[in-house]
């Protein structure tokens, strides 16, 4: 008996909420628009340089890494939640902590807590990096091994660690293969310090050939480098090397941070813009399925990089 009363009161119900759409379609409409609607999108703003703080012949407030931390510090003023990367080399000469406590903290220290740090090999100048750990501590990622990853909203944030030799960049690479097959969401954006393509001084390197092969075979969207003092922006580049504008990786060096700038060698076949006179940081807008580009150059300067791309 009492299953033939739920019967009755369930028939009871659909029959009610039948009739007010008959009687209202606009409740009926509007109830079905509420439960498609998407989730609200935000954008991810992103600063990112390397080889950053140097006060070998100038004070912190003088010298350049002030400079484009200014940069950094009116967009956070304009938005708290966006986010700094490092592309390594954070201080001169050799990493030590004193090198972060009284150059690298009062210039890109003041925005830390915002901060997504990768090493470079002048933080490596120290054993084991000590003064880079020492200063990052968990920002740095886990077990002082330098790499880590962020899922953020549609995008996965990457941070590798290009220094890495031997077994231990075995591991990093297993690690690396772990993050992107599990990975769900749509958009990827990488970085490390040695750039896989570069027509700077220190020209490709190959250290990070490996990973860049997973990138790609993934489809990631963007990599950043820096350890070339100049800025450079890459066509799409495959895993073979090759220009591929449908599925390739954009990737951009970002040397620009505070260091003296240094010679480039001739443009590369797949050389979109590139600059070694100036200083500055890359913005990176990050959008659900999106992306925009500005170089930023320091005030006083004039060089500007702008783009926009989809991901993949």
């Amino acid at each position: 008996m009492s299953d033939l009363f739920a019967r009755y009161a369930s028939l009871t119900s659909c029959a009610l909420l039948c009739c007010a759409a008959l009687v209202y379609p606009e409740l009926a409409s509007a109830a079905k628009a509420k439960a498609v609607k998407p989730a609200a999108i935000k954008t991810l703003t992103v600063y990112a340089a390397g080889d950053i703080a140097d006060c070998k012949k100038l004070p912190p407030e003088e010298s350049m890494a002030a400079k484009t931390a200014e940069l950094i510090n009116a967009g956070l003023l304009q938005d708290s939640k966006a986010l700094v990367l490092t592309l390594g080399d954070n201080t001169y000469p050799v990493g030590r902590p004193e090198e972060f406590n009284n150059c690298y903290e009062p210039t890109w220290g003041k925005f830390k807590e915002s901060t997504l740090p990768s090493p470079g090999n002048h933080d490596y100048g120290m054993p084991s990096a000590l003064g880079y750990y020492n200063y990052f501590e968990e920002l740095a990622g886990p077990d002082r091994r330098g790499y880590y990853s962020k899922g953020l909203g549609n995008w996965l944030i990457i941070s590798l660690n290009s220094n890495r030799t031997g077994q231990p960049m075995q591991e990093q690479l297993r690690w690396l293969k772990q993050q992107l097959s599990s990975n769900k969401r749509s958009c990827i954006l990488a970085y490390w310090h040695h750039p896989v393509f570069s027509s700077g001084g220190h020209g490709n390197n190959d250290t990070m050939q490996p990973a860049w092969e997973m990138l790609a075979a993934a489809k990631a969207d963007i990599v950043l480098s820096s350890h070339d003092h100049d800025y450079e922006r890459m066509s799409p580049i495959n895993g073979s090397g090759e220009r591929d504008d449908k599925n390739g990786i954009r990737s951009f060096v970002v040397g620009t941070g505070g260091a003296k700038l240094t010679p480039m060698f001739f443009a590369k076949p797949t050389t979109e813009a590139r600059n070694n006179a100036v200083h500055g940081v890359l913005k990176l807008s990050l959008h659900a399925n999106s992306y925009d580009w500005e170089f930023v150059p320091v005030a006083g300067e004039s060089f500007n990089d702008t783009g926009h791309g989809v991901c993949h």
